[in-house]
């Protein structure tokens, strides 16, 4: 479970003071996975960010009950000046799981071959978004933070791998997606919340969540 209990963030943007939770309360329940709408620049990363721990509330309180990934995507565990396999096998550690395994699990679904004991602080974008996505999945969550879905890869081959895996993780876990696209949160949840004027509006089904959201955007 993640419980968020009257939190609230801002950034002082230099001019106004930028809302991005005020006073917000919510929860998301183990087998209940949630999708969260909202327009780009309106604080999506920094929400998704709070629930994994990497940014702390102004006021209120966060709750963590369970195993909750760092976000897709996410690259601040990882050091550029060494290889893929020695962050592989660090990251391994951090989380007490065998070194052997996450090495080789993260060779085989990011298939980039003798790059893999090269610098990471060498590699394509595309490259990174591979190896940092293979590392959320060779460890197990029960909650996965996911933020605007699939990392950019044009890789069908890891696309297809690494899809197919999420989808294994996914049938015994739960995932919070993060999009100001609904139609991606189609692919992941049946639940969904609209963040508007600091706050998380909740519905039980993406089609009322939609709904908000469409006239939030139009309006």
């Amino acid at each position: 479970m993640i419980e968020f209990n009257n939190v609230s963030k801002s950034f002082w943007t230099g001019k106004t003071r930028k809302i991005i939770l005020d006073r917000a309360s919510f929860r998301v329940e183990i087998g209940n996975s949630l999708g969260i709408l909202a327009p780009n620049g309106t604080g999506k990363t920094t929400i998704i960010n709070m629930m994994a721990g990497l940014e702390q509330a102004d006021e209120g309180r966060i709750t963590r009950t369970s195993r909750i990934s760092f976000p897709l995507g996410f690259m601040g565990g990882i050091v550029n000046k060494h290889t893929a396999t020695e962050n592989a096998r660090y990251i391994a550690r951090l989380y007490s799981l065998d070194p052997d395994y996450v090495e080789s699990f993260c060779r085989w679904l990011t298939n980039i071959n003798e790059y893999f004991d090269m610098p990471v602080g060498t590699y394509s974008s595309g490259m990174r978004s591979r190896f940092s996505f293979s590392l959320m999945l060779a460890l197990e969550f029960d909650i996965y933070l996911i933020d605007e879905g699939m990392p950019a890869t044009t890789d069908v081959e890891f696309n297809r791998k690494a899809g197919q895996v999420l989808r294994q993780r996914l049938a015994n876990a739960t995932v919070v997606v993060v999009s100001h696209q609904p139609a991606t949160l189609e692919k992941f949840c049946r639940s969904a919340a609209v963040l508007r004027n600091g706050q998380l509006y909740m519905f039980e089904t993406l089609e009322e969540a939609k709904q908000l959201y469409d006239y939030q955007t139009q309006g």
